[in-house]
């Protein structure tokens, strides 16, 4: 490759020495301005700009706060990050969105054991309502006596509230009735029993707050699961706390996520102030967030065989042959199960002579937490409450005997209404951690750059003290 010409034609006569000179000057100046290409190359990379609303976009691995691998875990924070985003949120999204996991079962008006109920949400996004017959497919349509006399006033032709609570008989060909001896409900009682659809009863702010709602949590943690010293906490009692608290700051963020922002309007969108001050504020409870995602997912995983042969039948044929593929893409992905073949390993647990006696009172502890749930005054809120506390409880029942027994010639028995709160359990902390991913770096940055008067703007201005805080303060919307 010839140099470029000189100014004024001159140096003709200089011939091949002028050339030579000439030419290495042109790769000089070529070599300079390649290496400071590469250096802004290795700056843009190193220090790229961060788009809040971009899923995943963070790939330098200083900006991320969370690395290395979840406590009590076998899988890391980057790698429980990328398989969610690639391959089993994308999947549960569609999953529950189908009939099977649609429809669940519940006895959402029932008598608290402990207190008189007297906790009733204001708003009318509180409450579960009933849909019109000839909203949904003919097999899920029957005879349906109707609300409770004590049911909510539910707005009319407003989707969010609307309920189907009838399905045929059909939906629950060859599954069996058994009890789960984790959770306080007896599943096997088909009494004041309603179904509920749950697309059409989204998690999100209900306005419950006050005494009722933290009376709630203060039960759940101090008498059910309080907070030792770690040096005072066994490490199987560290487990179910670390459950609930991941459970918490789930229903945390599915708030934070869909939140009214302004009543008089019916504006929904994200408070990402109410992000922080609920979830991303406190390191643990991100950390107990990914903990009990990663639970779950063992869970699922180890009971892949049962699942897969499940019969998954709705009436309608080319929604059931969709169900069945999609749970067989998660329960034997490839990516999932070469980058995180163990999420949890369970066998740690129930080690040592007390193990049996340890293991009958923490079931003990969870079925009163699951009690617990009949004392919630907002019905949207029990109904959420007890759908993933049940998922929580059937996660523990696939993972560990139960009774004491070990039961290892048993084979493993689920309800139909367990595999569905299973999965949507595991589908509300796949959008958790999601959403936590998405949205934490930048949040914080921007939080921390704010006065802390604008902090709280359009949220609780409650004080937040406490080693964990959870009993300190009224989380808006359930505690």
């Amino acid at each position: 490759m010839n140099p470029a010409p000189v100014a004024n034609g001159a140096a003709a006569g200089a011939g091949v020495g002028m050339n030579r000179l000439g030419g290495r000057l042109w790769y000089a100046a070529a070599g300079a301005l390649i290496v400071a290409l590469l250096a802004v190359a290795v700056s843009y990379r190193s220090f790229p700009d961060i788009p809040s609303s971009s899923p995943g976009s963070c790939g330098c691995p200083a900006a991320r706060k969370y690395t290395g691998m979840v406590e009590d875990c076998c899988c890391d924070y980057e790698t429980v990050d990328a398989i969610n985003e690639e391959v089993l949120h994308p999947i549960l999204q569609e999953l529950v969105k189908l009939p099977f996991f649609r429809y669940f079962k519940v006895k959402l008006w029932c008598d608290c054991p402990f207190w008189p109920d007297d906790g009733m949400c204001k708003l009318r996004d509180c409450s579960v309502c009933e849909c019109s017959e000839n909203e949904f497919p003919e097999p899920f349509r029957k005879p349906y006596s109707g609300l409770s006399p004590d049911s909510m006033m539910c707005q009319e032709g407003k989707p969010q509230a609307a309920v189907d609570k009838t399905l045929d008989s059909k939906v629950f060909k060859r599954w069996v009735e058994t009890d789960n001896p984790w959770t306080s409900d007896d599943e096997t009682d088909n009494n004041e029993m309603t179904y509920v659809n749950l697309q059409l009863n989204p998690e999100r702010y209900t306005g419950y707050t006050g005494d009722s709602a933290r009376r709630i949590w203060d039960a759940i943690y101090k008498e059910n699961c309080p907070k030792y010293p770690s040096e005072e906490l066994c490490h199987e009692k560290k487990v179910l706390y670390k459950l609930i608290s991941g459970l918490h700051s789930s229903i945390s963020v599915h708030i934070a996520y869909d939140y009214l922002l302004d009543e008089s309007t019916n504006s929904w969108g994200q408070n990402l102030s109410l992000l922080y001050d609920r979830v991303l504020k406190y390191p643990e409870r991100v950390q107990n967030l990914y903990f009990t995602y990663l639970f779950v997912l063992r869970a699922v995983t180890k009971a892949a065989d049962y699942l897969e042969q499940a019969e998954y039948n709705t009436g309608n044929p080319e929604d059931d042959l969709k169900t069945e593929s999609l749970v067989k893409q998660l329960l034997y992905n490839s990516q999932l199960r070469s980058a995180c073949p163990l999420p949890f390993d369970e066998a740690k647990l129930w080690q040592g002579e007390n193990g049996p006696e340890l293991k009958q009172e923490i079931q003990k502890q969870f079925r009163n937490i699951s009690a617990i749930m009949d004392c919630v005054g907002c019905e949207k809120c029990r109904l959420w409450g007890k759908l993933q506390v049940l998922g929580l409880g059937t996660a523990l029942k696939i993972l560990f005997s139960v009774d004491g027994d070990s039961h290892l010639n048993q084979p493993l028995q689920l309800q139909r209404n367990e595999v569905i709160a299973l999965f949507n359990l595991l589908n509300r902390l796949s959008e958790s951690v999601k959403f936590v991913h998405e949205k934490g770096s930048s949040v914080e940055e921007v939080i921390n750059e704010q006065s802390p008067s604008t902090v709280q703007k359009g949220a609780s201005k409650t004080n937040l003290k406490g080693l964990f805080g959870y009993s300190q303060y009224t989380w808006i919307g359930w505690d």
